[in-house]
């Protein structure tokens, strides 16, 4: 069932979640309403993929230890093989199918579709006057250069204390069990990075970047330019919007463009590495804190600190839109197109899937005149 799911699922992580409302509520009858959305919360709650963190708690509630890992990889599975024969089609057979054109012309739309989700996202994760400072500070510090990962751990921190303050006379004193990702994410600041993109050196980074990912796959756009095109310098920042993009136009999960990412840094092992380490954490994540789904609910104090993570994460998503807007702003072609799709997603009913259809049909007509 979730292989099927994962095979038709366009639209992002908001329909995924549809989708598996309508099949898993609706039509079979598996959870009642109220545990769904009990689920929903839970992964948000957690860093990495949202849909795919749902589709492993689900699997988990019906049937446990098997059914979380049964229903995380058939849910994944289909979008990474298609994303995978994709980047092969990419790097080699990129000339004859007019892959750059038709990827020049997806790749303003992308930015666009970034831009749609931060609009639709940002009543939902700036909730309050502290979340808004958060965001604020987040986008000045991306901007000066500050890591995004070290971003989101000092926004956890942050909030926490923040939360700690405000909740202070709150009986919640319980250890929880996102203390350990929490850990994750602090070991991760100081892990030590290869310049040689081995694919063991892809896993360790892909790894780390899903251990302390919060918020939806536009975040990954963010995370993959610091690490791939900034850090390593092993990806162009053309080349991350033509995964990112692939990412988008496939079923399932948008994280699938990390194996799209990982062939073109170290080929087939380059790409099983990145997808493996990508989804990794989102197993742990869930093994680790679905016994404790109805605590991560009634936890006010986590609630708190995480708004002020789920507010630099749309900081983070913010931040990579101006800094690639303006490496596309001296294509007069390119920015029309970034400017009519944003218009398009943000003021109309049309979907995202048929605006990058557009974008696509575009690039090649531009090559051609």
């Amino acid at each position: 069932m979730f292989g099927r799911l994962g095979l038709t699922a366009f639209g992002g992580p908001a329909a995924h979640i549809a989708a598996m409302e309508d099949e898993i509520v609706t039509r079979r009858q598996w959870i009642s309403r109220d545990d769904f959305a009990d689920l929903v919360g839970a992964s948000n709650l957690i860093p990495g993929p949202n849909s795919t963190e749902l589709a492993i708690h689900i699997g988990y509630r019906r049937a446990g230890w098997p059914g979380l890992i049964a229903a995380g990889v058939s849910f994944i599975v289909p979008a990474v093989v298609l994303v995978w024969a994709l980047a092969i089609a990419y790097v080699h057979g990129g000339s004859r199918m007019n892959a750059p054109a038709i990827l020049a012309g997806l790749q303003p739309v992308v930015l666009a579709v970034v831009v749609q989700a931060l609009w639709r996202l940002r009543a939902s994760l700036v909730r309050s006057r502290w979340a808004a400072l958060v965001a604020a500070a987040s986008v000045v510090a991306v901007l000066a250069g500050v890591s995004e990962i070290t971003v989101l751990v000092l926004a956890l921190l942050a909030s926490l204390v923040m939360a700690r303050v405000t909740l202070r006379h709150d009986a919640d004193t319980n250890h929880h069990p996102l203390a350990a990702l929490g850990a994750v994410a602090v070991t991760s600041m100081s892990a030590p990075t290869s310049v040689a993109m081995s694919a063991p050196a892809v896993f360790l980074s892909f790894a780390k970047i899903g251990s302390v990912l919060f918020g939806s796959g536009y975040v990954l756009l963010t995370f993959l330019r610091g690490e791939f095109v900034l850090r390593h310098a092993v990806l162009t920042d053309a080349q991350l919007l033509d995964a990112i993009a692939v990412g988008q136009v496939t079923p399932g999960p948008v994280f699938a463009a990390a194996t799209f990412v990982g062939y073109l840094i170290a080929g087939h092992a380059g790409a099983a590495a990145a997808t493996a380490g990508i989804f990794l954490p989102a197993f742990v994540g869930v093994a680790l804190t679905a016994p404790y789904v109805a605590r991560l609910r009634d936890s006010r104090r986590w609630s708190l600190a995480l708004d002020g993570v789920n507010a630099a994460s749309l900081a983070l998503m913010a931040s990579v839109v101006l800094v690639m807007a303006r490496h596309i702003a001296p294509d007069p072609v390119a920015l029309a197109i970034l400017s009519g799709a944003t218009a398009v997603l943000v003021f109309t009913r049309i979907g995202s899937g048929w605006v990058l259809l557009a974008g696509a049909c575009v690039g090649p007509l531009r090559a051609l005149l």
